[in-house]
């Protein structure tokens, strides 16, 4: 008997290393230092190791760690038998194997190259954190493992008390894990939730944890509808190659009958696509009668790529086609992502697109070609955008001392019929808004608006501009700078009944010019405190350009959301988008504070106001939309307006936004946010005040509350909700709440949604309500009901 410290040396076959290794240390002094050398060799270390010579058996006892081939066992006593070529292993057992899985076990017995044998009361951690327990497990031919009596979990041992049953488990007679198949098979299996049985199952099977894909069935889904009555779908994934797979989800629906869904999707070496196709043969489309879906077949095919050319330009599309435009919406297949994550309302509106886009350090390039798909029945007033093509760039090299840069927009569109949008009560149908008159006037612009034209609308423009920016002794800052820019437009409108009235039908063509030339001044003031920095920032602009051509008679697609605030005070063209230009001489000026705490936190405020020095003022001159109209901005003297932000900390943050009447004071739009975001929930108000504005539609005040927040309840709940109170009607209109469980094994959240659908025509809105509850046991699987 030798006691100590042994090893082994040399090359040892793995068939029989264990026994070479006992026999080889036999004859090794105590003083030999453990060694490994090569990847068969194997390491022996325990208190004593003792060799019968009679029966070819050796053992080794006392705090044993064997290591061999990246396995290690650490047990009280280890036995190898030489004639049966048998491990042996008892007290405290610890085996752990090159994947990182970690056995423990009472009594183990395997043969030496772990291919067969059994383990006696063991337990088994993985790398990725699953469990497995059993109170016997026997493994034969290298490969299958049955564990009998099993239990399997992939929630974490209670740290105050690990004997605690876990969140959740699966208990099986038997468990038989295929590593060949990477399969586990669970027969008479039962689901526990807390140690208490929830559901029972004769048979079940799963991928073992160390799938990342595999083909099997996935977790059925359930929901229910009005048009279809409830659902079960029943989900199949293909791992067809490592770079491509397929799911098809067929839902099985008490009224309509089987509605098939499949996605197939594939990752090349330079970018990724997908495609999903929907069909049913509907069984009662008579119970849509009056809707689109009164129809036996309905379907749709959505797909979406995106490939990159190089490291700057990627090239990719978006595609939907629909047998008709309520078919997602009836069978809720366009909506929530994530019913725990966000909360979101239904969509109007799908995008076909095909892009081409470049980065580079200084420029950027977009072009597209865009369908907007409608759900709400509105296509023949939807645009069909081909193209519309952005380019700009930053010259590198000054140029005459300053920053030159130039952009171009191209866009062609083309839309069926005219988009009329009756603003008054008294315009509460389309009736006026296409009554045909010669009298421009007749078209009271007032009571209606043409949010579309038809036909077809191309321009093309190009934009350059200069600026530099001198500092003086007295650190007062200059900024000169100065633009062209040219549009080229061709507008062929079709005689619709009442286009007349807004806009010249036929094909019209306009060249459009507007050259400018303006000074920006600032003179920052400094004054450094032992509790912060404040810098007050004087801010005068003006600007001299000819006036707007062709101003209130042109067609405007992007240009017809505009709000007048500080975020624009100083911009030299505050239209949203290229159909229009600012034209006019303009000053605008203001004051800009900002204040930064050492201790952390800043606030910072702007006032100012905006002047129409001469000529004709864009704001004042109603085009197709209105927009500009009661903006702020149409009389000679602008609405003041005013901004604070104010962030303590990381905390808290806080924002308001006023416009104020120049003459009275009054307030015309004002706007205020409050957030704050703790470890535990988070919480965020805006409350918004906007004068009466009926030249685009809003009759009266509107006054409201959107909050939104979460909790978090306990370690692991969470319950978050958004709400919009209307403050002149005194209701809730619109409201959302959600509650869930999220831990490291187990997900369990419900939420309720109510959102608006559109429907054709002048008809109101309809109020959608959603319910949907969604369980998830880690590597078990997602369980969804929506109804």
């Amino acid at each position: 008997m030798i006691a100590g410290v042994i090893t082994t040396c040399g090359v040892i076959a793995p068939a029989t290393a264990w026994a070479q290794a006992f026999i080889y240390n036999q004859h090794q002094s105590r003083a030999a230092r453990p060694k490994v050398i090569g990847d068969n060799h194997m390491l022996v270390q325990a208190t004593e190791v003792d060799y019968d010579y009679n029966n070819s058996r050796i053992s080794a006892v006392g705090n044993v760690q064997l290591f061999y081939n990246g396995t290690s066992v650490e047990a009280d006593r280890v036995i190898y038998d030489q004639k049966t070529k048998r491990l042996h292993a008892e007290g405290n057992i610890r085996m752990t194997d090159a994947d990182g899985k970690i056995t423990y076990a009472e009594i183990l017995d395997l043969s030496d190259d772990y291919r067969d044998g059994f383990v006696d009361s063991l337990r088994v951690d993985t790398a990725d954190q699953t469990r497995m327990a059993a109170t016997r497990a026997d493994r034969s031919s290298g490969n299958y493992t049955v564990f009998e009596n099993g239990v399997y979990t992939a929630c974490a041992p209670c740290k105050d008390d690990p004997k605690k049953p876990p969140l959740w488990q699966v208990k099986g007679a038997r468990i038989i894990h295929d590593q060949q198949e990477k399969m586990l098979y669970f027969e008479t299996a039962q689901l526990d939730f807390f140690g208490v049985p929830i559901a029972y199952m004769p048979y079940f099977s799963t991928p073992d944890p160390t799938v990342k894909r595999k083909t099997g069935f996935l977790m059925p889904g359930f929901t229910s509808n009005t048009p279809f009555g409830y659902g079960v779908e029943i989900p199949f994934y293909w791992a067809i190659a490592p770079d491509m797979d397929a799911t098809f989800s067929p839902r099985i629906t008490s009224k309509q009958g089987v509605l098939f869904q499949a996605e197939f999707r594939q990752r090349l070496p330079d970018g990724a696509y997908q495609v999903r196709v929907y069909g049913i043969d509907q069984l009662d489309p008579g119970s849509l009668a009056g809707q689109p879906g009164d129809r036996q077949f309905r379907g749709a095919v959505d797909t979406k790529g995106q490939f990159a050319l190089n490291d700057k330009w990627v090239w990719g599309w978006d595609g939907v086609l629909l047998s008709d435009y309520f078919f997602m919406s009836d069978y809720r297949l366009a909506q929530y992502k994530d019913p725990f994550g966000s909360i979101q309302s239904l969509p109007t509106e799908a995008i076909s697109q095909l892009y081409l886009t470049g980065v580079g350090n200084r420029s950027f390039f977009d072009a597209r070609a865009i369908y907007y798909l409608s759900y709400s029945g509105n296509q023949n007033r939807v645009p069909v955008v081909a193209p519309v093509i952005d380019y700009s760039n930053v010259i590198n090299s000054p140029i005459l001392g300053g920053e030159f840069s130039y952009k171009t927009n191209f866009v062609n569109l083309t839309r069926e019929t005219a988009l009329f949008d009756p603003i008054t009560t008294l315009a509460n149908t389309n009736s006026l808004c296409t009554t045909a008159s010669a009298d421009p006037m007749a078209r009271l612009p007032s009571q209606c608006l043409l949010r579309g034209m038809p036909g077809t609308y191309t321009r093309l423009t190009a934009e350059a501009q200069w600026r530099k920016s001198y500092t003086d002794p007295l650190g007062q800052i200059w900024t000169p700078f100065a633009s062209v820019r040219a549009d080229a437009i061709n507008a062929d409108i079709s005689n619709q009944p009442g286009v007349s009235n807004f806009l010249p039908v036929g094909d019209t063509q306009t060249v459009r010019l507007m050259p400018t030339v303006g000074l920006e001044y600032r003179y920052p003031f400094i004054n450094v405190q032992p509790w912060g920095t404040t810098t007050v920032e004087p801010i005068a602009q003006v600007i001299i350009r000819p006036n707007e051509p062709g101003a209130g008679k042109l067609p405007s697609a992007d240009a017809q959301s505009f709000v007048f605030d500080t975020s624009n005070l100083l911009a030299v063209d505050k239209f949203s988008g290229y159909d229009r230009v600012e034209g006019g001489s303009r000053a605008n000026v203001g004051v800009q504070a900002t204040t930064q705490f050492d201790p952390g936190g800043s606030i910072k405020g702007m006032f100012g106001q905006s002047y129409q020095m001469f000529g004709m003022n864009s704001f004042a001159v109603a085009d197709v939309t209105n927009t500009g109209i009661d903006s702020g901005l149409q009389n000679p003297r602008s609405d003041y307006v005013a901004s604070l932000d104010y962030s303590p900390n990381r905390t808290y943050t806080f924002s308001v936004r006023s416009r104020m009447d120049e003459a009275t004071w009054n307030i015309n739009r004002f706007e205020a946010t409050a957030s704050a975001n703790f470890d535990g929930w988070s919480v965020a108000v805006t409350y918004g005040d906007y004068a009466a504005q009926p030249e685009l539609g809003y009759l009266t005040r509107r006054e409201g509350i959107l909050t939104s927040g979460s909790v978090k309840m306990a370690s692991n709940w969470v319950v978050q909700g958004a709400a919009r109170w209307d403050l002149e009607a005194n209701m809730i209109n619109q409201y959302a709440f959600g509650a869930g469980f999220v831990d490291d094994c187990f997900v369990l959240a419900a939420s309720y949604v109510s959102s608006y659908n559109y429907s054709v025509g002048s008809a109101p809105p309809v109020l959608n309500k959603t319910y949907l509850l969604t369980i998830g046991l880690r590597t078990i699987g997602v369980n969804s009901v929506n109804f």
